[in-house]
C-alpha cells in the first residue's frame, strides 16, 4: 500500500487539509499506516499534480488561508484499482522479537534489562488497548445504528482491539519466560 491510497480513503471519508490529514493519521489511521507530516503534504502535491485530487482555497479570520482537499474521479478509479488488486501476506518484521531471541546470547544482567523493556513495552500497548477501547464506546455506543462507512471503521478498530489483546497475551508469555530463566 501506498501512502497514496491511505490518504484517498481519509479524504473520502472527510475533505480536509493537510493539517487535518495528519491529525487524523495521529489519531486513527496512525496505527495502520504512519506518515509525518511532510511525507503528507509531499504526496498531496503529487496526488493533485496527478488529478487524483482538488484543493479548494477557504479563507479562515486572523489566518492564513487553508486548502481543504477532496477526491476527483480520478483518484477515485485510482482506488477502486487498489481495492481491486490483491493483497500478499505481509514480513514481520519485530524488532523486540530478535531481542527475545538474541537473550539467549547474553548474561542474566542483559535478561534483566531485556525483562525491563519487555515490562515498558507492555505498559505502552495496554494504554494503546485502553485507547482504542475508550474510542469504540464513544464512536460506537450502537453498532446496530451504524452505516456502512461506521461499519467498516468498526470493524477496522476491532482488528486493532484483537491485535492489541493478541499482542499482550504474547508479552505476558514472554515476560513469564524471562522470569522463569
Amino acid at each position: 500500500m501506498a501512502l497514496e491510497h491511505a490518504i484517498l480513503v481519509s479524504l473520502l471519508e472527510r475533505p480536509g487539509s493537510g493539517y487535518e490529514l495528519a491529525g487524523r493519521f495521529e489519531r486513527s489511521i496512525g496505527r495502520f499506516w504512519t506518515a509525518t507530516h511532510q511525507q503528507i503534504y509531499r504526496v498531496l502535491r503529487r496526488m493533485e499534480s496527478d488529478g487524483w485530487v482538488v484543493a479548494e482555497e477557504i479563507g479562515q479570520d486572523g489566518r492564513p488561508d487553508k486548502r481543504s482537499f477532496s477526491v476527483t474521479g480520478v483518484g477515485r478509479r485510482t482506488l477502486a484499482e487498489w481495492l481491486r488488486a490483491p493483497v500478499q501476506p505481509e514480513a514481520v518484521r519485530h524488532e523486540l522479537a530478535v531481542k527475545i531471541r538474541g537473550a539467549a546470547f547474553t548474561d542474566a544482567a542483559g535478561r534483566a534489562e531485556l525483562l525491563a523493556e519487555v515490562t515498558r513495552y507492555r505498559a505502552e500497548h495496554e494504554a494503546l488497548l485502553a485507547t482504542y477501547l475508550n474510542g469504540e464506546k464513544r464512536d460506537f455506543p450502537d453498532p446496530d445504528a451504524l452505516d456502512v462507512g461506521q461499519r467498516l471503521q468498526h470493524v477496522v478498530l476491532r482488528g486493532g482491539i484483537a491485535y492489541e489483546r493478541m499482542l499482550l497475551d504474547w508479552l505476558d508469555d514472554v515476560l513469564q519466560t524471562l522470569r522463569a530463566l
